[in-house]
């Protein structure tokens, strides 16, 4: 028989709580500005208007990688909101998966995390179906 959710969720004081929703909201105001200044210089490299096929090229080339570089960005912002949204209600540091403690370590590398370590290996190797929450 695992541990008591109250049990658990006594493992983590408030003041660390509070650390950890202060960060996240740092990379959350972080995240949406540069959200929106990659997709406004996206829509500035649409302005340009190239004159040659050089030009063409590169403007194509920049406006492909500020996409990619936007969405792994929105992504991101998509995991802090989530772990924000633990917060309140009172689920996180614990696996989305397996309802398991997330290790302390962990946490503090990656705040956002949704998965004990022995879950995100399973989900790395496709054994583990990625749950919608």
């Amino acid at each position: 028989m695992g541990p008591s959710k109250d049990f658990r969720s006594d493992l983590m004081d408030k003041k660390k709580l509070e650390g950890f929703k202060k960060r996240l909201e740092t990379r959350q105001q972080d995240l949406r500005r540069t959200v929106s200044r990659t997709q406004a210089d996206g829509r500035s490299a649409d302005e340009d208007t190239a004159q040659d096929i050089a030009d063409r090229a590169a403007s194509s080339y920049t406006k492909e990688f500020l996409f990619s570089q936007s969405n792994n960005e929105r992504q991101l912002l998509q995991m802090v909101e989530k772990a924000l949204a633990r917060i309140r209600e009172g689920s996180f540091g614990e696996c989305i998966h397996c309802g398991k403690e997330i290790n302390a370590k962990r946490l503090e590398a990656v705040p956002w995390t949704r998965h004990c370590i022995e879950c995100q290996e399973k989900l790395e190797q496709g054994l583990l179906e990625e749950a919608p929450r």
